[in-house]
């Protein structure tokens, strides 16, 4: 057999010299048969994997859609909805489109159904479907995202802890750079050094080809950066939680207590846990997202290293699929007796679930930790009050000049109206235009408190008062000046008589 092209390849595999060089040749799982090579069909996983792979591989998308759906909502609050309801900030704004994007990878082939393999033997890759190349983009550019902002959150909570310094917009910009920068940089050296195809199931991943360089290392290494800064923020809470119970001083949050700008070794050990404490009770639902992400990336970035490395040693090294491969031969291309010796080549079905589903269940994560109750009384509040409330200002063009009248001429107690609780224009900190783009300053200064003027529990008397005591002037009045007289048949007054002592003896 001196031609290769002559050579009938056992069941199931296929001559490759019967195929052309379209699709992801690389791609292709091949052995030498005598003077030919002889291929694995396209898929590979529906030869390692039992047949119920494409149905979990399915339903994990069907969460992605879930998922999706989950993000979308949280966003069109934050868009939509007044602050004081959704408590919308920038780093949870981006987070959250970060996650929608990477679920968009899952989603498109759903919605497309695309076709895995260009020919019997070769997957598709991005240059031969649209499809892949989309799904392979949002992958990577959602894993990228997804990465930086869960570090850059971490980060911000750090500086807020640990360092006590507000971070304002110098930051919120430097955030937007480095959290949507470096996924766009990342996504173009992928797609040019590496490059997308159908490694397995519908969705479209990495290649082997420089992959550890351009995408799994920079992730790892930026996932543990984000660990340990997380680890590093949860050491100083531990700390300063152990420094107040050896702490015996009385201390309170009152006026004297450092502004925030002063160092942090000014504060008593009680002081410090408080604000702590504070920080966290505030925050305890982003630290649980960023947790909750880098576990997940981690997750998937190790399986998948795992998996691309055994198929690449299994493409150059034919010695170890021998066994599966010569099962495949002795049952005539049926894989279910084969499975078993299948496994050691793959990963394993429950890992690769376990994988998609915690993927596509980080939108989820992200409704039940940044959705509020108030985002559903406010959508109500919305739909169902807005119509009112035109219809009021379409009969009335003057309603709101007449609510202004109310209000101007409401009565206000002077005490009131020295405290501001009966302007109608009330300080609300949620109205701030700042809101959603500037980090509040959890730690900001104690309001003064301010000694009344009649106040007694201070040692000092109290003040005298400044204007002079009021007496009754009755001339002002219809009033007598004088007490009742008694007179005479002339008119001439008497001596006055008093009452009282008529009948005194």
């Amino acid at each position: 057999m001196s031609n290769g092209t002559e050579v009938e390849c056992p069941k199931p595999f296929l001559n490759v010299a019967g195929f052309d060089n379209g699709g992801f040749i690389e791609g292709r799982v091949c052995q030498p048969y005598f003077d030919a090579t002889c291929c694995l069909p396209c898929p590979m996983t529906q030869w390692a994997y039992p047949d119920t792979f494409e149905t979990m591989s399915e339903a994990a998308n069907w969460v992605s859609v879930v998922s999706t759906i989950g993000c979308v909502f949280l966003l069109l609050s934050w868009a939509v909805l007044p602050v004081e309801k959704t408590f919308r900030h920038y780093l949870s704004i981006s987070l959250t489109t970060a996650v929608v994007f990477m679920n968009l990878g899952f989603v498109i082939p759903l919605a497309a159904q695309p076709e895995q393999c260009f020919d019997a033997i070769t997957p598709n890759s991005m240059k031969t479907s649209s499809v892949c190349a989309a799904s392979g983009m949002f992958i990577i550019l959602g894993g990228w995202a997804g990465v930086l902002w869960v570090f850059l959150r971490a980060l911000s909570l750090h500086l807020q802890i640990c360092w006590q310094l507000v971070v304002g917009r110098n930051f919120m910009w430097f955030a937007q750079v480095v959290g949507w920068g470096l996924p766009g940089v990342g996504v173009v050296l992928a797609f040019l050094l590496s490059g997308v195809s159908f490694r397995f199931g519908q969705t479209c991943h990495i290649n082997h080809k420089n992959s550890l360089a351009d995408l799994w290392i920079p992730l790892l290494v930026f996932s543990g950066l984000t660990i340990i800064i997380q680890f590093a923020t949860f050491g100083y809470c531990i700390k300063v939680y152990l420094a107040s119970l050896a702490d015996n001083s009385a201390s309170t949050e009152g006026s004297n207590m450092p502004s925030y700008t002063n160092s942090i070794r000014t504060m008593t050990p009680k002081q410090a846990y408080r604000r702590v404490r504070r920080v966290i009770a505030l925050q305890w639902r982003g630290i649980a997202i960023v947790l909750i992400i880098i576990a997940d990336v981690i997750f998937f970035s190790v399986v998948f290293v795992f998996q691309d490395n055994t198929v690449e040693a299994v493409k150059n090294d034919s010695t170890i699929a021998r066994p599966w491969a010569l099962c495949l031969l002795a049952n005539g291309g049926d894989k279910e007796p084969c499975l078993e010796l299948a496994s050691a080549l793959v990963v394993n079905m429950p890992t690769v679930g376990a994988v998609l589903f915690l993927l596509g269940m980080n939108g989820i994560w992200l409704c039940l930790l940044l959705g509020r109750w108030s985002m559903i009384t406010g959508w109500r509040d919305l739909l169902i009050s807005s119509p009112s409330r035109s219809k009021r200002e379409f009969v009335s063009v003057d309603a709101r000049l007449d609510d202004l009248k109310k209000d101007t001429l409401t009565p206000i107690s002077p005490t009131l109206a020295r405290s501001g609780m009966g302007s109608p224009t009330m300080h609300n900190h949620n109205q701030d235009p700042e809101s959603g783009r500037r980090t509040p300053d959890f730690f900001g200064q104690t309001q003064r408190y301010h000694t009344p003027a009649r106040s007694f529990s201070s040692p000092r008397p109290p003040q005298q008062p400044q204007q002079a005591t009021v007496t009754w002037d009755p001339t002002e009045t219809y009033a007598r000046g004088q007490s009742p007289g008694v007179y005479s048949q002339d008119g001439n007054p008497n001596n006055y008589v008093n009452p009282l002592g008529m009948n005194r003896l």
